[in-house]
Parts: structure tokens; C-alpha cells; sequence
């Protein structure tokens, strides 16, 4: 039977994902569009997100904070053209955009020594064999995988190299431990669901100490540039953004960061993010046609949940009849408006991806799970 009741809010997209609980345009009436973002009044709102998001995150003492261009991609590039070169570099994948990012540093950067950590999909690479006399990159959360890093003990404190870490789809929703980490990146559209086009960057002061003691090899965009003269561009960090900034998203980012201070900051967007993984996990566990991509149940995502389809009739179609298979099934509850957006990443193993970030109430996705089944059942035909 066709379940009767539908999630309120069938917005379960992994980018962006959905905005917080009861938003409205009417959360923008105060953007100050129109205006310069270097005025007073508007540098002042870019210098709060700086501020309340360092807060609500626990950003250590000493670590910097600031906006940058691209969202999370425009973020990493930075850290990426800016710090790396100095030493050998340690490239960990095991998803699609940490495979951008060993893309990168190899094919365009041409860094060397390099060493891969590769895993695949539903796997970690061993971070036992990292060098951390080099410097290493990777990210905290695969969005496109569901597995993430399960803890950051397996970085030393007295690592030479810098760690640079991908967190877009961990912050917000993942207690990091910040000390083990030199560079985090993330994007307002992923746990906070805010608008896109904007990143940010947590630079630790080992990693100023390089940018202001080291000057890359090739030439660096305006763009990327952290550094005037040897000197790190602290504007950047105090409300100066490199370029024009979207007083729109500002506001946007600063009406979450005010949401989830009014929930009880960090503690409960981590308790609302680990519900809705709860939930789907307890689905998982009495449904016998689905399971988790993450082998380990200690590298599950609570934000970008990715789930493969285990039903025998499935898994002896050809891989390409599989992936038409599992669209079909996210189109049939597109077409009914119980979810939209949650199938597979386009690189990623065929299936479904449900996002668990912080904005997203678990009674919605509770609301899901019945069509799911009853949608499953509509495509064995």
C-alpha cells in the first residue's frame, strides 16, 4: 500500500541541502543589499559569521577564520596552491572529490615526492603508512561515499607537515578535534544549509607560519593570494573579503548561525545530525534488501548517508541496468514529492544518498523511509 503521510519537508539533496527548520525568505529582510561590503555596517555582519562560527565550532585560540571565494572548492584550491610544494605530500582518496584533489595536486600542481593512500568506495585507506614529515591532505567526510573519518588519533602532535583537511560535509555535524588539524575548509551549504558560492577557511598558526615563510614555485591567482609581501593579508580574517561578497548569502549564514546558537550550539546540532543517521541505521537494520555503502559501522556518515541495494534480483543485473534501476526509483518519489535530490553521486556506486545534516528533522526522514519501501517495491518489475 502507498504510505499516506509525507516528510513536510522533502528536501534530503547533499548539496545544497535544506535550509533550517522553518526558514522563509523573510530571514533576508535585513541583508543589507545594495550596500558596499566594505562599509562599516557590512563588514561588521561578515566579521559575525567569522566570529559566531568560530564559536559555535570551538575554533581553538590562535587559529584564524575567514571567507573566501568558491565555496569549499575555491577553499581547498587555496590551501592547496598556497601551502603545498614545500615537502613531499601525502594524498588521501577514497570518494570522488578527495580523487579531485590528488587530481590536482598531481596533474596541475605536479607535486612531488607524492604518495596515494587510496581506498574504495565503503573503505578508508590505512593511516597507519602516512608520512607526517610531508604534508597531507584529505577529507573528513566522503559526501559522495558515506564514510567518514571515524577520530583524528591517528595524527601526531608533533607532525612536521601540515594537515589539510576537506571538511565541508563534517563541520556542524562531527565533533572535530581541530588541534590535529592545520587547514579546515568547509561550505555554508552543506550542515548549515545556507546559500552557495562562499568557503571558508581555519588556518592553524603552523600553517601561517609557512604561508608567511614559503613562496610557491608557480604563480598564484589573485584569488588564492593570502599573503602581500611575505605577510599574511589578516583583512581576510577580519571581515575584508578578497572580492565581492554576497551581502544575500551573508545574511543567510548568519540567520543559521543564529538558529542552531537558539537550539543550543554545537552539542545539539551534533545530537540532531546523529538522530537521523539512528533512524536510518534501525531501517537498515530490519530491512534485508539495503544496506550502508560504509563497511565499517564506526565510518558511517551522519550527514551525507549513503546506502547500496543488496536484493538479490538487483545485484545480478549488469551495472548499468542496476544504476537505471536505482534513478527510476528516486524519480518515482520525486514524481509522488515525498524526496527529492537523494539518489547516488554520478561517480559513485548506484543507489541512494540521504542527507542527515543538522537542518534536516528526523521526523522527516522517519516520513521517507515507508515510500522508500513502497517505491522499491514498485521497480522489481
Amino acid at each position: 500500500m502507498k504510505p499516506e503521510i509525507k516528510p513536510n519537508r522533502p528536501f534530503f539533496s547533499s548539496g545544497p541541502c535544506a535550509k533550517r527548520p522553518g526558514w522563509t525568505l523573510d530571514a533576508l529582510n535585513d541583508a543589507l543589499v545594495g550596500r558596499s561590503h566594505r562599509a562599516a555596517n557590512a563588514k561588521a555582519r561578515i566579521q559575525a559569521v567569522i566570529e559566531q562560527s568560530k564559536a559555535i565550532l570551538g575554533i581553538p585560540e590562535g587559529y584564524l577564520c575567514g571567507i573566501v571565494p568558491a565555496s569549499d572548492t575555491g577553499a581547498v584550491e587555496m590551501a592547496m596552491w598556497t601551502l603545498l610544494g614545500e615537502r613531499g605530500v601525502e594524498l588521501c582518496a577514497w570518494e570522488s572529490f578527495g580523487s579531485g584533489w590528488v587530481t590536482d595536486a598531481l596533474k596541475q600542481l605536479k607535486l612531488e615526492p607524492a604518495t596515494l593512500h587510496e581506498a574504495d568506495y565503503g573503505q578508508l585507506p590505512d593511516f597507519t603508512k602516512i608520512n607526517f614529515s610531508n604534508d597531507v591532505v584529505f577529507t573528513y567526510n566522503g559526501t559522495t561515499s558515506g564514510v567518514r573519518v571515524p577520530h583524528l588519533d591517528w595524527i601526531p602532535d608533533d607532525r612536521e607537515g601540515l594537515t589539510i583537511c576537506d571538511a565541508t560535509s563534517a563541520v556542524f555535524a562531527m565533533d572535530l578535534d581541530y588541534s590535529k588539524l592545520d587547514v579546515v575548509t568547509w561550505s555554508w551549504q552543506k550542515v548549515m544549509g545556507g546559500e552557495g558560492a562562499h568557503g571558508m577557511i581555519v588556518l592553524s598558526p603552523r600553517a601561517v607560519a609557512r604561508l608567511e615563510s614559503y613562496t610557491p614555485a608557480w604563480p598564484l591567482p589573485k584569488i588564492f593570494r593570502l599573503t602581500k609581501g611575505g605577510k599574511l593579508i589578516k583583512g581576510i580574517f577580519e571581515g575584508a573579503t578578497i572580492n565581492t561578497i554576497s551581502m544575500l548569502c551573508i545574511e543567510d549564514a548568519l540567520d543559521g548561525l543564529n538558529w542552531a546558537a537558539s537550539i543550543g550550539g554545537l552539542p545539539a546540532l551534533l545530537e540532531r545530525s546523529a538522530n537521523n543517521l539512528q533512524a536510518i541505521a534501525d531501517w537498515v537494520k530490519k530491512t534485508d534488501w539495503i544496506d550502508f555503502l560504509a563497511e565499517d559501522p564506526a565510518t558511517r556518515s551522519n550527514t551525507s548517508i549513503c546506502l547500496k541495494i543488496t536484493a538479490d534480483w538487483y545485484e545480478a543485473l549488469p551495472a548499468e541496468a542496476q544504476a537505471a534501476k536505482a534513478k527510476q526509483w528516486v524519480k518515482l518519489l520525486e514524481a509522488e514529492g515525498v524526496g527529492y535530490d537523494f539518489g547516488s553521486y554520478r561517480d559513485a556506486p548506484a543507489g541512494i544518498r540521504i542527507w542527515g545534516g543538522a537542518t534536516v528533522e528526523t521526523a522527516d526522514i522517519e516520513a521517507l523511509l515507508p515510500w522508500l519501501e513502497w517505491g522499491f517495491e514498485q521497480i522489481k518489475d
